[in-house]
């Protein structure tokens, strides 16, 4: 008989299945690069939040003693995305990733290196504890996880790569406690969690913007795009943390808004239609294997998924949920953040 292997902390097992995917009976922005087509999306688990500077607090703590410091200032947030147009909030620059009060909101100003990185790091921080608790060395070894670097301009994640060694340190495979890798999101997997496995409503919890007086995400409110526009009516004039709002019927809080969350796949505006055009149900679809996008030869740029505190509340409905954002890989913003999932796996 095969069993599931030990589930990683703080996340959320979702049962894959049929389902359709893309913008559904209108394309409100007209970017026609979601069209609906009809995928299988294997289990999967994924973060019930979006991972938060507490979190990324942890994460550098444990490179910057493990790890040349090259690599720890690479993982650094770019704070200073607070004081550009539109952020409203320039004390962020110095408080938003350190300040205690800050520590349960979402991470933002993180590329995609750096978000993609960040899952490598957890999934051998993760599996060495399991080997540590079935009674492996406990002993810690420096120059571990991201010991021995490789320029970071040679290969996308390459910062992470000496990190996916250091999951075989004294962690015991043959007993089946290693857990898959971390990774960032499939936007397929993304839109099938964010779904909730709802159709029909107008939202994913419903078909009102409020219940009993209570907004159910951290949208924009307000006259936009005007500085300081927000007007706070769901509590919170621009970011808020993680997990305050109700979750989706998968157990997921903030699927939408807040901030948009990055995906694996490279954005192209042809993905959905080449994948329709391939005939039938794709199974666990995935993003092209390269960044050429015909509409954009010469950028490298990623999805991101959600919308976020400075999206209205069209962004949270059925039409806009299969929206597609995009970023380029090295860049950050103050409202991108990220999830991590992981595939269910098996072991005898």
């Amino acid at each position: 008989n095969f069993q599931t292997v030990p589930e990683g902390p703080g996340l959320v097992f979702i049962q894959g299945g049929r389902t359709v995917l893309g913008s559904q009976e209108e394309d409100v922005t007209q970017t026609h690069d979601n069209i609906e087509r009809t995928v299988t999306i294997a289990s999967f688990f994924m973060d019930e939040a979006e991972v938060a500077n507490i979190h990324w607090l942890e994460y550098l703590h444990f490179i910057r003693t493990d790890s040349a410091e090259e690599f720890y200032k690479s993982a650094l947030p770019d704070t200073t995305v607070w004081a550009r147009d539109l952020s409203f909030n320039d004390p962020y620059v110095t408080y938003y990733l350190r300040y205690p009060g800050f520590r349960y909101f979402p991470v933002v100003g993180v590329s995609w290196l750096q978000a993609d990185d960040y899952c490598t790091w957890r999934t051998a921080q993760v599996n060495q504890r399991l080997a540590n608790e079935d009674g492996g060395d406990k002993s810690t070894k420096k120059g571990g996880l991201f010991g021995k670097k490789k320029d970071k301009g040679a290969a996308e994640g390459a910062a992470g790569a000496e990190g996916t060694a250091a999951t075989s340190n004294n962690v015991s495979i043959e007993k089946g406690n290693v857990l898959p890798n971390y990774r960032l999101p499939t936007e397929a997997e993304w839109e099938f969690a964010a779904r909730g496995g709802r159709a029909g409503l107008l939202y994913t919890w419903g078909n009102d913007l409020t219940i009993d007086g209570k907004f159910q995400a951290n949208i924009y409110q307000g006259d936009f795009p005007v500085k300081d526009g927000d007007t706070g009516e769901d509590g919170f004039k621009g970011i808020a943390p993680t997990a305050q709002f109700p979750a989706n019927p998968y157990g997921l809080h903030d699927m939408s808004a807040n901030v948009w969350e990055w995906c694996s796949d490279w954005y192209r505006v042809d993905t959905y239609a080449r994948q329709k055009l391939a005939g039938g149900v794709t199974r666990n679809p995935q993003g092209p294997s390269t960044p050429h996008d015909p509409a954009e030869p010469t950028e490298k740029k990623r999805v991101h998924r959600g919308g976020s505190f400075l999206c209205t509340s069209k962004y949270c409905t059925r039409y806009m949920i299969g929206t597609r954002g995009k970023g380029e890989v090295s860049t950050a913003s103050n409202h991108v953040g990220f999830r991590c999932v992981m595939p269910v796996a098996q072991s005898r």
